[in-house]
């Protein structure tokens, strides 16, 4: 990798993308842009169409309309894929019994990579360490960051990553953050689906949130945040329970933040206000706080409460 390269990132586009598999829709004329030298988290709960559109992208699943391209070329005619593109897109089956090293000369001689690229990407993921391990005894973390050298054998333009925060300790987060901050600021294409929102906010430029297979917003983190007011109320009450299941059959987003405080999700104290009162509901406390990240992800994607959220996430 060349340090200072700002100009070597490719467009990602989806235009008009739709997957139907019989009566389902999972991904429903989907439209949105990756730019180069960004790090953009494509969010949503699962079953919203994510690892589908992802698929697709790279020529795994035909569309049943629209397009999904790279520099405005479909994956499957590319002319070096490999070189063009790096994926991680659900945990690799290594082969216990084989090193680390010998792993990665497999990959890059089948991207036609010399050997000495596997010790380049060892110790750009911080395995130089664990060459001559074998990968039976890398912890789930150790195989994320193996995962990562395999997608990044090719030294590719653009790289497209599911969930890679999965099986990290909070000091490889930090560092995958760092990372992929690094590859955009060389001018790579970097997508990144995670459902990790409070780490995605502290990494990502630009948001692509999707639910039930349709875009709900893209932007910039500011410009997202900036398009939604008043997004969240927090209510301390001594009947919190009676609270969530009032809340529920209202059909408002909220999240239990304690035993006695409910954060409230895209309304406005003139519309939460008469409901809590309706109700008898009683209060210690109500709050407008500013909104996040999580409160706008839970106000577009189908005003689910925040445990129906995080057992689908």
């Amino acid at each position: 990798m060349t340090v200072g390269a700002t100009t070597r990132g490719l467009p990602i586009e989806i235009r008009g993308l739709s997957k139907h598999f019989g009566t389902v829709r999972a991904v429903d004329d989907l439209s949105f842009t990756v730019e180069p030298g960004r790090v953009t988290g494509f969010l949503g709960p699962n079953g919203s169409g994510k690892t589908t559109t992802l698929r697709m992208l790279l020529g795994l699943v035909h569309p049943s309309a629209g397009t999904a391209t790279i520099d405005g070329h479909r994956y499957q005619d590319l002319e070096n894929p490999t070189s063009t593109v790096g994926a991680v897109l659900e945990a690799t089956s290594f082969h216990p019994a084989r090193r680390a090293r010998t792993h990665l000369r497999m990959a890059a001689r089948a991207g036609g990579q010399p050997d000495a690229r596997a010790d380049e990407v060892l110790g750009l993921v911080g395995l130089s360490g664990d060459a001559k391990r074998k990968i039976g005894g890398f912890s789930m973390g150790m195989r994320q960051r193996l995962e990562l050298a395999t997608a990044l054998i090719g030294d590719p333009d653009v790289l497209i990553l599911d969930e890679p925060s999965n099986g990290l300790d909070p000091q490889g987060i930090a560092w995958l953050r760092d990372f992929m901050r690094y590859l955009a600021g060389e001018g790579r294409t970097v997508l990144v689906s995670s459902h990790l929102l409070s780490e995605m906010a502290q990494t990502i430029d630009n948001a692509v949130i999707v639910s039930f297979g349709q875009l709900k917003a893209q932007g910039t983190l500011e410009e997202i945040t900036a398009g939604i007011t008043s997004v969240v109320m927090r209510a301390r009450t001594p009947e919190a329970d009676r609270l969530a299941g009032v809340l529920t059959q209202a059909g408002m987003a909220f999240r239990r933040l304690s035993h006695d405080e409910v954060a409230i999700d895209g309304v406005t104290p003139e519309k939460v206000g008469p409901l809590l009162a309706s109700n008898q509901i009683i209060l210690y406390e109500l709050v407008q706080e500013g909104g996040d990240l999580e409160s706008v992800f839970l106000t577009l994607t189908s005003g689910l409460g925040f445990g129906d959220v995080a057992e689908s996430l």
